[in-house]
């Protein structure tokens, strides 16, 4: 447990789990059995690069819980990544999973690498190669890998198909968010930020007085936040904060989302967009606004900052993005937080329906993909209300999600006999 404490994410992610063992009873043997991943595979990948000279990186896959199913959770390419972020990773997978009542447990995965200081023949031989490594623990049934930071369909697509040629098995459901002609479906490129968009409506409903015309900041800018705008723009919100590594602008007279999204791929950054203010991420996150979605890393709000945010509702559409420390002051400031859990959970329900179509041999249509998507966190995030409502109105939202996500990894393990 010591050496898992050097990453700040796992300290968060453990904090949050020990509150909610509290509040629902569990003894200390069960919360370290839940904070303790199952199995972390650590490899060593080696390629040879485009200049001949042999180059070494690190990977890894986390497989945190299967109580409830296999397990599940994306791959990312990071300069920065370890195997304590994964592993934390991996854990709210698990929690994501059982919240959305979906047949999951908990995975990550990630290599340390720059991919952009890497030829595309670079990354295609890294991401083989990973593969190579690992696809002993992988499966339909078994661990079941998806897109995630700097990975994409063509990462996936590569995944595939090395597995494939390994095992001799051509089943398209080990690997979700794969290209439309390997299996994959439409809706998954943008169903993160579909869910993100459909939480924050139906929170506004319940908690600002709607989405139309609410104000709206989203800190990041690629998949996730973009398609969280363009989606909360078509329901009526105003879209007047925006950023991403670059920086960031605010306008009040709101954004279009896409000459900004035009502005990003011409220029490299959405602070860029020529009508407003320019803004830096730390000023964005506290400027004021309706809705705030932190959309891009972990920890971005915390003690320090929280005192400063004046967002009436944030929904969280990164991972982590709220440090334990600023859940508390956010909690006594009044402001609601709808928790990444339940918010950004839009990207695994869309992998859930095209692994399911890859198993029932593709028979959803694009547009019945997205009713499931939107009914599934729709209904996700009236059960958590109802729940929040009849049971722990004196509790915030997240600690109630994870208490229902939580309670049910645990009563599968105790059915199991692995508690």
């Amino acid at each position: 447990m010591e050496e898992l404490l050097t990453s700040n994410l796992f300290v968060q992610q453990v904090k949050k789990l020990y509150k909610v063992g509290e509040l629902l009873g569990l003894d200390i043997d069960t919360l370290e059995a839940l904070s303790q991943p199952e199995r972390v595979i650590q490899v060593k990948i080696q390629i040879r690069g485009s200049d001949g000279k042999l180059r070494t990186f690190v990977g890894w896959r986390s497989q945190h819980n299967s109580a409830l199913g296999p397990y599940k959770g994306g791959v990312r390419y990071s300069p920065n990544v370890t195997q304590e972020e994964v592993i934390a990773l991996s854990m709210i997978m698990t929690w994501k999973n059982s919240l959305l009542l979906l047949p999951y447990g908990g995975g990550k995965g990630g290599i340390r690498v720059d991919p952009k200081k890497l030829t595309l023949k670079e990354l295609e031989d890294l991401s083989r190669k990973y593969i190579q490594l690992i696809h002993n623990y992988l499966g339909s049934n078994v661990d079941i890998p998806a897109p995630d930071i700097n990975t994409n369909p063509q990462t996936m697509a590569w995944f595939l198909d090395e597995y494939i040629k390994i095992t001799g098995e051509v089943d398209f459901a080990v690997f979700t968010g794969k290209p439309y002609e390997l299996g994959g479906i439409g809706v998954r490129l943008y169903s993160t930020g579909l869910g993100v968009a459909t939480i924050a409506r139906e929170a506004a409903n319940k908690f600002i007085g709607g989405i139309e015309g609410s104000r709206v900041i989203i800190q990041g800018f690629g998949n996730v936040g973009s398609f969280t705008a363009k989606f909360l723009s078509e329901m009526g919100a105003k879209i007047i904060g925006v950023s991403d590594i670059g920086g960031g602008v605010i306008n009040e007279n709101g954004i279009d989302v896409n000459k900004a999204l035009e502005v990003v791929q011409r220029t490299g950054s959405v602070v860029n967009y020529p009508e407003g203010k320019k803004v830096t991420n730390e000023e964005l996150l506290i400027s004021d606004c309706d809705i705030l979605i932190p959309a891009a890393v972990e920890n971005v709000i915390n003690k320090f900052n929280a005192p400063k945010v004046k967002a009436k509702l944030i929904v969280e559409g990164a991972n982590g993005p709220l440090t334990a420390d600023a859940d508390d002051v956010i909690k006594q400031s009044g402001i609601v937080v709808i928790p990444d859990i339940l918010a950004n959970a839009g990207g695994v329900v869309g992998s859930y329906v095209e692994w399911a179509n890859n198993k029932s041999g593709g028979i959803i249509s694009d547009e019945e993909a997205k009713k499931l998507i939107i009914d599934r966190m729709t209904n996700a995030f009236n059960t958590l209300y109802d729940f929040h409502k009849r049971k722990f109105a004196d509790q915030d939202l997240r600690t109630v999600a994870m208490a229902l996500a939580v309670d049910r990894v645990v009563k599968a393990m105790k059915a199991r006999g692995l508690l």
